[in-house]
């Protein structure tokens, strides 16, 4: 059995060599970048990064797939996150299928391999991610945090890499977008009311007019 996974132990030492070294760095994507510059490297097209927040700042996300071949074919696909045009997180959701008989210590000794010395949570847990994530092991230094996080209900495993100087304003502005929202959900739903109205108004009057002139007593 050991020798079954150790072509895929190998493949995952393999792939953390290629990511360079630096916490900021996922392959040659570099945190803190612009999103043209990010965009460009993935070979996408910026104009398709979905806005997750328009207001009071902008927070958009990149998604990318890696193709057939690459060093981190192993990732199912990847999302970069931007605020206000900077990237400030990139989350590797990885492939179940590519580490299926893996386990964390696996995943923890191949990433260390390049990043150093983990912290291992004695007790995982979500702060921070949603209540069925747990982080299992860590990764920092002065400016980045990079968390290896497991889903508690299977055996789906992502890796975030995330600008510590961000977090804070991100959340913030997330925080603000909300009570914005919240603020102006009744007159959302009135103009909303309104134009349905106007809708149906306009519907009938255009059904009114062929109806009357086809009625015959």
């Amino acid at each position: 059995m050991a020798t079954f996974f150790k072509p895929m132990v190998s493949t995952l030492f393999a792939m953390a060599a290629a990511w360079g070294g630096d916490l900021s760095m996922y392959r040659n994507f570099q945190l803190g970048a612009d999103l043209a510059v990010v965009a460009k490297q993935a070979r996408e097209d910026p104009s398709q990064a979905k806005v997750i927040q328009s207001r009071p700042t902008l927070i958009q996300e990149l998604g990318w797939r890696p193709q057939p071949g690459d060093p981190s074919s192993q990732a199912k696909d990847i999302v970069f996150s931007f605020y206000q045009g900077q990237l400030f997180r990139i989350t590797v959701n990885y492939d179940r299928y590519e580490l299926d008989g893996l386990t964390t210590d696996d995943l923890v000794e191949a990433i260390s391999v390049t990043y150093g010395d983990a912290t291992r949570l004695a007790v995982p847990n979500s702060v921070g991610y949603g209540d069925h994530e747990e982080v299992l092991a860590q990764w920092h230094d002065s400016t980045v945090r990079m968390d290896l996080v497991r889903f508690s209900y299977g055996r789906d495993f992502k890796l975030i890499a995330v600008l510590k100087t961000l977090e804070a304003p991100v959340e913030a502005s997330m925080v603000e977008a909300a009570r914005l929202d919240a603020q102006d959900a009744p007159q959302r739903e009135a103009a909303r009311i309104a134009k349905e109205a106007e809708t149906e108004r306009a519907r009938l009057d255009k059904v009114r007019l062929a109806n009357k002139a086809k009625f015959r007593p």
